[in-house]
């Protein structure tokens, strides 16, 4: 059962509910990224009918000065990019805390993003859904909106704080149409037309 104040989550022999707060603000494709524990990617790729490609922006750890322990752990802080067909789909910013060396090969040396590394492991971590937000898309001329939440997945040797922003709320309801939408930004930003550093004869 989830403890969370976001979402409640219980089953029994033959039923399951999932609830999550205010469930009138959100789509139901919504909802159900939203319950996504750790499995988004996935999730996203059978939406998309597509590759979610994990691209890595940045991660800092702390010295790895002996193996990952509860006693001496091992914390990185990363940044992803979660993308389908190059377009930017959802961006992540993540404390992971390390303490055991599995976690710490996987992580750190075998390179898997979060949600590969509980696969690769076998585990169904556990979830705690934060807080949910829908803000505007900065620099939108379209009145785009964003959603945003923060979560916990927590196994055996890892503990993962997440911080997660759709791209898009439209991309939930127009789905292939929004994708080749914001391709199609992307072909515009990097034509020749638009570089202006290109000089004619």
């Amino acid at each position: 059962m989830s403890n969370s104040t976001s979402m409640k989550e219980s089953w029994g022999t033959t039923q399951t509910i999932v609830r999550i707060a205010h469930p009138e603000r959100y789509s139901g494709l919504e909802r159900i990224m939203l319950a996504a524990q750790g499995d988004l990617q996935r999730l996203l790729s059978a939406f998309f009918a597509d590759i979610i490609t994990v691209q890595l922006l940045y991660a800092t750890n702390t010295p790895r000065t002996t193996p990952a322990s509860p006693s001496s752990p091992i914390i990185q802080t990363r940044k992803v990019e979660l993308k389908c067909r190059s377009v930017v789909v959802c961006t992540a910013t993540s404390t992971v805390t390390l303490t055991s060396p599995e976690c710490e090969r996987l992580i750190l040396d075998e390179g898997f993003a979060i949600g590969q590394t509980f696969r690769q492991m076998g585990k169904v971590p556990e979830f705690e859904l934060g807080n949910v937000e829908i803000g505007k898309v900065a620099g939108s001329m379209e009145g785009e909106e964003e959603l945003r939440r923060t979560y916990t997945l927590m196994s055996p040797g890892i503990e993962c704080e997440i911080l997660e922003v759709f791209s898009s709320r439209d991309m939930f309801v127009d789905g292939e149409e929004s994708l080749k939408k914001k391709q199609d930004r992307v072909i515009r930003h990097w034509s020749p037309e638009s570089d202006t550093s290109s000089s004619s004869d």
